[in-house]
């Protein structure tokens, strides 16, 4: 269970933060969640090596490639050339051994299929994870972490009235989604997006809603429960002054550091969104991507 921090009252609102960051291992992150689920149903079997994908700066092949090292298993990790910087997450991918093939994102699905095949046919049994923990797992991971902020809620004696965080591939917002809907919660949860447009972002948390909920989905609910907002992205990777001011903001006032990429995005969002909200219990979820505040600090220099 992650803490969920006071940090006072922020824009006429009570503002409270869920430090999934602080997750104690490979620097934490919703990433870090999601890999514990992928790594239970991994020992239960009789896989390998794991097979993902992911850009020079994904939290996520950092974590999966940490896993695999400290279980002394492979990792296959495929990148696109068009995102294939040296970030401090793709160091530590290479610190933990794992492979990186990088080809143009337009043959990036066709390559994972062979490396699936071509470690088959070496008698391997590879275990494939979609990026960013993508499946019905990763929505798991957050259905989770939904029951977790309930239990706090009750221990603190409060009820959060919005519920924002940094929505990327759409699984975690897909859990809270769900987690919200089978609890029967009154709220708003806001995922802010930090690269997909509307309607395509949107479509795809929802797509994995209902592949989570099957037959107990509800669609006019799910829809109406599903707030994603596409109004401050710059692009996956991409920033503006803005975002890298509300960074500096929230390292000087709280001491927490926020990245460029995911969590500062988010926070410069929710920021906008709550100049409409006042005197509300609010809950931003810091998803986690330290080692990218330290590429974005890098930049400055």
């Amino acid at each position: 269970m992650t803490i969920i921090q006071d940090l006072g009252i922020y824009n006429r609102n009570h503002l409270w933060i869920k430090r999934e960051d602080l997750i104690p291992f490979s620097f934490g992150g919703n990433k870090a969640r999601k890999a514990q689920l992928f790594f239970k149903e991994i020992e239960k079997g009789d896989c390998d090596c794991v097979v993902t994908y992911g850009s020079g700066s994904s939290n996520h092949c950092r974590v999966v490639a940490n896993e695999c090292c400290r279980r002394n298993m492979k990792c296959y990790i495929i990148s696109p050339a068009e995102a294939a910087e040296v970030t401090f997450n793709r160091q530590m991918m290479d610190l933990f051994g794992a492979e990186i093939t990088i080809v143009p994102v337009e043959v990036v699905h066709d390559t994972i299929e062979s490396k699936l095949k071509e470690l088959k046919d070496k008698g391997h049994h590879p275990y494939f994870i979609e990026g960013g923990g993508h499946g019905n797992l990763g929505t798991e991971a957050y259905v989770q972490c939904y029951q977790e902020i309930k239990e706090q809620e009750a221990d603190l004696g409060v009820f959060f009235d919005y519920i924002f965080f940094a929505s990327g591939t759409g699984t975690t917002q897909a859990g809270l989604v769900c987690g919200q809907f089978l609890a029967g919660d009154n709220r708003k949860i806001v995922g802010i997006s930090i690269a997909r447009k509307n309607p395509r972002g949107r479509d795809i948390v929802l797509d994995s809603i209902n592949s989570y909920l099957g037959e107990k989905s509800d669609d006019d609910k799910i829809r109406e429960l599903t707030c994603f907002i596409d109004d401050y992205t710059s692009g996956y990777g991409q920033s503006d002054l803005n975002v890298q001011q509300t960074i500096d903001f929230v390292l000087k006032n709280y001491g927490i550091p926020l990245d460029s990429t995911y969590t500062g995005k988010a926070f410069w969002g929710m920021s906008q969104v709550m100049k409409s909200i006042h005197d509300k219990n609010i809950l931003f979820i810091h998803t986690g991507g330290t080692p990218l505040f330290f590429d974005e600090l890098r930049k400055r220099l």
